[in-house]
């Protein structure tokens, strides 16, 4: 059995608690409303592990046997550098603060230099599966030191979800790196769900379909190669009925989206490392913009609504969704693809030396991502594949037997003014990536033209040279 502190007795904390208690460990549990904390110990009162209400910091430091260890799982932010600021002067040295929050890895650099400093050690960890898989069985990404991750590795892989009976649980390098790899679930993340939203509003806006009818399409889905949570739940959430009004919970959701800032985040840090994130940047955009309902209303009424139906543009009912279905795995493997690509990238700009199989593997289970290509994706990448997953076999096959519906979707989509920012983007950067000969040509010209900035030409490689724009002997 394993003694571990935890502070932040919300949702999150109160369900990895107990599931920590549920697998034998004692935990010593402190939060601002101690109430909150004694309810979480009451319910928890025949695990397997003891839950222990602490009344202040000092109480769930003297509670700990040394080294310390304490789980912090509180907002990001100023919460969690309050209590960092709280329990420095109490730790002595050697003792151990693991953040379980959304912290940006940046901020996870720094707090890991500034806790080291203080003679500490530090983790930062991302953890997926929302409160319900805390409870039962997160997935887990841990950075920082090693021998930090040795500390506690045990009872956080006893809670962690489990993939046919391998833990979803793992430290893959140090500094902000389990924070940068979650945040990068989260890209990829937001970019199936706003694929999700595309489809459903395809089915909802062009073929007509209620909520019941899409619920059977999502269900019918999870038989094939899109098998996944949000798959799963997208039927479970189109199906629901509101026992309100009797309708249809979906119909009366406001389109409003929320997010916390992990998707922006991917998106900045792509475009700083210089890896595409079109899919992930449609997602996040597509969520700014349903923000302002108001301003969508407005721009309704002056131009006209854009969905219109689009009767046979796709052939038959079914065929139309079976079209959907393939472009909906060729968005899925881009969105994969450049996921990975943003982690190898990460990998090699910080000498994170980054294991891209072991991290498929941790999102296999638990995770909110967790989908049948991460199996197969952990395999390309133990297979010594290369780091382009579109290359892969499995996936070069998956690509080449969809894309074409995903064009014809794509087309028949715009022309019929569907919301598919996400699709065409999918659509947009497999194009590009598979052209030889692009059109950048002309980029290097224009920019050498207004700013000398120089280029290349394909018959004297690796001679920066100018154009003849400015040549005044003409």
């Amino acid at each position: 059995m394993t003694h571990l502190g935890l502070i932040g007795v919300g949702v999150m904390g109160a369900s990895f608690a107990q599931n920590l208690a549920e697998n034998g460990h004692a935990v010593s549990l402190l939060d601002r409303d101690i109430s909150k904390a004694q309810a979480v110990a009451d319910a928890g009162a025949d695990l397997a592990g003891d839950l222990i209400v602490c009344e202040d910091a000092q109480a769930l430091i003297n509670s700990l046997p040394q080294p310390r260890s304490i789980l912090v799982l509180v907002p990001a932010g100023g919460p969690l550098d309050t209590v960092i600021d709280m329990l420095i002067p109490l730790l002595s040295q050697g003792d151990l603060i693991a953040d379980l929050g959304n912290s940006n890895y940046l901020k996870t650099q720094e707090r890991v230099a500034r806790v080291e400093a203080a003679g500490l050690q530090f983790l930062g960890m991302g953890i997926s599966g929302g409160a319900k898989g805390a409870r039962i069985g997160p997935s887990i990404m841990a950075g920082g030191s090693k021998d930090s991750w040795a500390r506690v590795q045990g009872p956080l892989r006893d809670a962690s979800a489990k993939f046919e009976g391998e833990a979803c649980c793992n430290w893959f390098g140090p500094g902000g790196s389990g924070h940068f790899i979650k945040m990068i679930h989260n890209g990829i993340e937001y970019a199936d769900m706003q694929q999700i939203a595309e489809t459903y509003g395809i089915m909802r806006d062009g073929l007509g379909m209620d909520a019941t009818e899409i619920a059977a399409v999502f269900k019918s889905w999870m038989k094939g190669p899109l098998n996944s949570y949000l798959i799963e739940i997208a039927a479970e959430v189109a199906a629901a009925i509101d026992p309100k009004t009797s309708q249809p919970i979906l119909d009366l959701i406001l389109d409003k989206a929320g997010q916390k800032g992990t998707g922006r985040w991917s998106v900045i840090e792509a475009l700083h490392l210089g890896a595409p994130a079109s899919l992930m940047m449609a997602a996040v955009e597509a969520r700014n913009i349903s923000a302002n309902k108001e301003g969508r209303t407005e721009m309704q009424a002056a131009f006209g609504a854009s969905p219109v139906a689009m009767g046979a543009a796709l052939g038959s009912r079914q065929e139309a969704i079976d079209i959907l279905e393939n472009a909906m795995i060729a968005a899925k493997v881009c969105a994969y693809v450049q996921g990975f690509e943003v982690l190898k990238r990460a990998s090699d700009a910080f000498s994170w030396d980054l294991d891209l199989a072991a991290i498929a593997r941790v999102w296999r289970a638990g995770c909110i991502i967790r989908s049948v290509f991460l199996d197969e994706i952990s395999g390309v990448f133990d297979a010594g594949g290369h780091s382009n997953l579109a290359l892969a076999p499995i996936f070069r096959d998956r690509l080449m037997a969809t894309t074409p519906d995903l064009q014809r979707l794509v087309g028949a989509g715009v022309m019929h003014g569907q919301q598919v920012p996400a699709l065409f983007a999918a659509l947009g950067y497999h194009n590009m990536r598979r052209t030889g000969n692009s059109t950048a040509n002309m980029i290097q010209g224009l920019r050498d033209y207004f700013g000398a900035h120089t280029f290349e030409r394909i018959d004297d490689l690796g001679q920066a040279v100018n154009g003849p724009w400015h040549n005044t002997s003409k």
